[in-house]
């Protein structure tokens, strides 16, 4: 396998950044620009992942809206979805259910996450309704 440039490394870490504050128009001109909506850092997460999981339910949507998995699984197992309930990221949660997040995905699930924290997510159980 060939080693990444310095240069695409360092633009890897940049989209994360980007992905992590809810920078959506700058990240979205670099995946216009052909960079894989799905790229994952090396804990597995993706960018939807580190968007929901800081909060930027535009962003996440966005994401979302151009092919991004949302039940993707990070190394650990968990998925966007139960860290968006974990945060208690109700938007996040709103918007990936809206998109056909699993609320029974990955370790543990958004579902199980809730009733551990006892977060009144009602949007985590209106998919079923």
């Amino acid at each position: 396998m060939s080693e990444l440039p310095d240069d695409a490394i360092e633009l890897a870490h940049q989209l994360f950044d980007m992905a992590r504050e809810g920078r959506g128009e700058r990240l979205g001109a670099y995946l216009d620009a052909g960079a894989p909506t799905d790229l994952t850092d090396p804990s597995g997460n993706t960018l939807l992942m580190l968007a929901a999981y800081h909060g930027h339910s535009d962003l996440v949507s966005d994401l979302a809206r151009r092919g991004a998995d949302v039940d993707a699984l990070n190394d650990r197992g968990q998925s966007p979805l139960a860290g968006a309930v974990f945060k208690g990221e109700d938007e996040v949660v709103a918007v990936l259910l809206e998109q056909g997040a699993d609320p029974d995905a990955g370790q543990p699930t958004a579902r199980a996450t809730a009733e551990m924290f006892d977060r009144d997510l009602r949007t985590v159980h209106k998919k079923d309704s």
